[in-house]
């Protein structure tokens, strides 16, 4: 006899935990005639409650410091490295090639591990003292903006999204993932990875589905500072635009071909700069007046 397979439930990570979509809703997406599984289609509600667990996670992850930030995004490399067989079977399941899956992955794992680096360091590189002609000090400083929507590239499963994750919240942003609506296996598993990697509930959360019914909720919010958006429809590209200015998110387009994709300059697309100045007490007597 014929055995039925026992399609895998793909569930939504939010807050640190793995809810079913709220809408009891799912979708099929097949790769030459192959049903990858059952997907959730998340609805709105999910959305808003990825949207407050993000921003209870960035309360945390903000204040975490930049040392232990490195540590996290290092323990996601280690486990991920541990699982790389796992992500190269579903790459391959979503079109992939052997040889192209296998080099999408290590890349992945040696990203977190560039970024895990850049941790501890980019307040360094990019954060000044100003000249200034009054008797103060003058300093300016990087802080993350807050919950960040990654829009993933449809073209890869798994290496562009996390290439977008890790600029995000190796900053100190947390952010909503929002799956390739078409290979969207890599995303859930890689949820898991993170579940067990210390990284803080609602830091990174992940939702599956449509774009085309999650995107007028996620581009009009006005609790979502930034739009990440790395796919290359233009249709699309022009809503998040114009939907932007109801609270002036700031939105990016990651270019996945950018010599800059393995550089610090991507992390400050989503920072702020904070600038403080601080009076020089004239001290009596000094010969220098200082």
């Amino acid at each position: 006899m014929s055995r039925i397979e026992v399609l895998k439930t793909y569930k939504l990570y939010i807050g640190g935990k793995f809810p079913r979509t709220e809408s009891g809703r799912y979708y099929k997406p097949e790769v030459n005639g192959k049903v990858l599984g059952n997907i959730c289609l998340s609805s709105r509600k999910d959305f808003r409650n990825a949207m407050l667990a993000a921003r209870s996670g960035f309360g945390s992850w903000k204040k975490a410091s930049a040392f232990n930030k490195s540590q996290i995004l290092y323990r996601m490399a280690e486990m991920l490295e541990g699982r790389k067989a796992q992500f190269v079977d579903e790459l391959i399941l979503q079109g992939s090639t052997q040889k192209n899956a296998i080099s999408e992955v290590e890349e992945a794992i040696d990203r977190m591990i560039y970024f895990a680096g850049w941790c501890d360091k980019f307040q360094a590189v990019f954060s000044s003292v100003n000249p200034v002609s009054s008797s103060h000090f003058n300093f300016s400083m990087n802080e993350p903006m807050g919950v960040v929507v990654i829009m993933a590239s449809q073209k890869t499963g798994l290496l562009d999204w996390v290439t977008a994750m890790l600029q995000v919240i190796s900053g100190g942003n947390s952010c909503i993932v929002i799956a390739p609506e078409d290979k969207p296996l890599c995303s859930i598993s890689m949820a898991e990875v993170l579940n067990t990697s210390d990284l803080p509930a609602g830091v990174v959360n992940i939702l599956t589905g449509k774009w085309e019914e999650l995107l007028p909720h996620i581009s009009t919010h006005m609790d979502v500072n930034g739009i990440y958006y790395s796919d290359e429809n233009e249709k699309i590209w022009k809503e998040i635009e114009l939907s932007a200015h109801h609270n002036v998110k700031r939105v990016h387009r990651l270019d996945a071909n950018s010599d800059e994709m393995l550089s610090p300059y991507p992390i400050m697309n989503f920072q702020e700069v904070k600038t403080t100045w601080h009076p020089i007490e004239k001290i009596s007597g000094a010969g220098s007046g200082y």
